[in-house]
């Protein structure tokens, strides 16, 4: 057993709503991921409400914090054997917090992660998100599933209410200082795999394939592997059927527990 099962939930003063766009996230745990039982941490984290505009680099904060938490003050894991995972604005989370606390994590997966924040926000015409599954995927964390999204495709003008428009220089200036696309250091990194799908209206694909440019280019020796990998048929959702959907969390278990060095099993284990 190289990590026990780990489940708390994090609760703030103001337990009105948390998640990004102060929305509520359930808190399950997903069959599909039953096999990391006894194998690998499974953390959950719900992003504060009220962590955006000129306060959103809190939220990352708050996410190394509790990295620290689990490995200083709880000791349950170390930085060799811990790792994170984002999806689309969970994608930024993950992308800050490698930048800002690299030597914590061993590996980082983010899904069609929005990491290169100003000049996609700059962009008023952009459809950046949908109403309607926010709900459903804004988890940070191995617990990730989307059933049945239904598509409400909003414009980038009404994402300007949760990050500030970057048409204006205090925004502006403030997105550049998180942007992860824009903060990648000579630091060794964990291994990263990025996923992005060709037809995504949301999150394009160049996203990742920037990001994981730019940290191959800046990132110190030592540092893992980058790896992307882009679906030439998908959306910001990925896979519409179920099979599909099941091979691709194979691959990214694959790479986590690759990198995790959990791969394989001894006789007798």
């Amino acid at each position: 057993m190289s990590l026990l099962t780990f489940e708390e939930e994090v609760k703030w003063e103001d337990s009105g709503k948390f998640g990004l766009f102060s929305k509520n996230c359930c808190n399950a745990l997903n069959t599909v991921r039953a096999f990391f039982l006894n194998r690998v941490i499974q953390f959950r984290y719900e992003e504060p409400k009220g962590a955006k505009y000129l306060c959103k680099k809190n939220t990352f904060n708050d996410f190394v914090d509790v990295a620290n938490w689990l490995i200083e003050d709880r000791k349950i894991t170390k930085p060799s054997m811990l790792s994170c995972e984002g999806r689309s604005a969970g994608g930024l989370l993950i992308g800050a917090s490698i930048n800002q606390a690299p030597e914590l994590f061993k590996i980082a997966i983010l899904g069609v992660p929005f990491v290169d924040v100003v000049c996609t926000m700059i962009d008023a015409s952009i459809p950046l998100v949908s109403l309607s599954v926010i709900l459903l995927y804004q988890h940070y964390s191995l617990a990730l599933a989307l059933t049945k999204p239904l598509f409400f495709s909003v414009q980038t003008v009404v994402e300007w209410e949760e990050w500030g428009n970057p048409n204006e220089e205090k925004y502006h200036q403030y997105m550049m200082e998180y942007s992860p696309i824009n903060n990648v250091q000579s630091k060794v990194y964990p291994a990263c795999l990025l996923t992005g799908g060709l037809h995504d209206p949301r999150v394009q694909f160049w996203e990742p394939a920037k990001f994981a440019a730019e940290l191959r280019h800046s990132q110190a020796e030592g540092s893992g592997p980058v790896c992307v990998k882009m679906d030439m048929s998908a959306g910001h959702f990925s896979a519409s059927d179920r099979y599909k959907y099941l091979k691709e969390l194979a691959f990214d278990f694959a790479f986590l527990l690759d990198q995790l060095e959990l791969s394989t099993i001894e006789k007798g284990e």
